[in-house]
């Protein structure tokens, strides 16, 4: 784990990548912060985190990280130790945790429930939509810290790594750490309601567009041909082929809008 700081004093916001090592686009980002060196208005600290992955370029080494938290000083695995590790690095600070997906190319953020702190920062990120996660949060960073998780695009793309750079920005001017202003949208707000599981299979297919509603009776993807067809309604998020080992993706229902205040309110 490689940690850094801008601008003194202690932090109380942290950025972090690499948390899956075939993630490298917010490494681009956090380095890109350490060679210009920024004035900040906060201290930042910056977090490279599993640096043994993204030495071998695989997601994880011993078991996915993003599913290892609070983790354990005494785990048998790399990423248990590392979890705990980090936990203690991240204490007190709001954490940026930067992702990249097989599925959308698009960023959008994840939280762990809409709180004040996520309706205040994240329609100032260029993300399309916000994902609240909180059924499915066990073992993932935000259950264990103070966290909102982009998916910056695309894993491996340079978009992705450009994106994750706009968005790092993004997020230290919401916070002040970074001088200047950020730009509000309007944001739809989804929560994961079940997870769309897949058989083994040589071939897997996805019908459908992410965050686009799924009418019940339609068929949204298939295994060695084998359709799935919605039940009800929903939502797909993180729907892919072959992102996932043992699933499509998530289902999804949406919440709200949160809309951009306007000059009279």
């Amino acid at each position: 784990m490689r940690v850094a700081q801008l601008g003194s004093g202690t932090p109380e916001i942290a950025v972090v990548a690499g948390v899956h090592g075939d993630e490298p686009c917010g490494v681009r980002a956090v380095e890109r912060l350490l060679d210009e060196r920024p004035t900040v208005k906060r201290p930042v600290k910056l977090i490279v985190a599993n640096e043994d992955a993204l030495e071998r370029q695989v997601r994880f080494v011993d078991e996915d990280l993003n599913r290892a938290f609070p983790g354990d000083p005494d785990a048998k695995t790399h990423e248990g130790q590392l979890a705990h590790r980090l936990v203690e690095e991240l204490e007190g600070c709001l954490t940026f945790s930067m992702h990249s997906t097989q599925s959308h190319a698009d960023p959008f953020a994840i939280v762990n429930g809409v709180s004040e702190t996520a309706r205040e920062i994240v329609p100032q990120l260029p993300v399309s939509a916000m994902v609240e996660t909180s059924n499915f949060a066990e073992g993932r960073l935000f259950s264990a810290v103070d966290t909102v998780e982009v998916e910056c695009g695309l894993q491996g793309s340079e978009t992705a790594a450009q994106n994750a750079d706009r968005l790092t920005r993004a997020f230290l001017t919401a916070v002040g750490a970074l001088p200047g202003d950020t730009v509000r949208r309007d944001l739809p707000v989804y929560r994961l309601t079940d997870v769309i599981r897949k058989g083994q299979a040589d071939t897997y297919e996805v019908f459908v567009e992410n965050f686009t509603e799924v009418e019940a009776g339609d068929s949204f993807a298939a295994a060695d041909g084998d359709e799935q067809v919605a039940a009800e309604p929903f939502y797909p998020v993180l729907m892919s082929p072959n992102g996932y080992r043992n699933v499509f993706g998530y289902a999804a229902e949406k919440l709200e809008v949160l809309e951009t205040p306007t000059a009279a309110d």
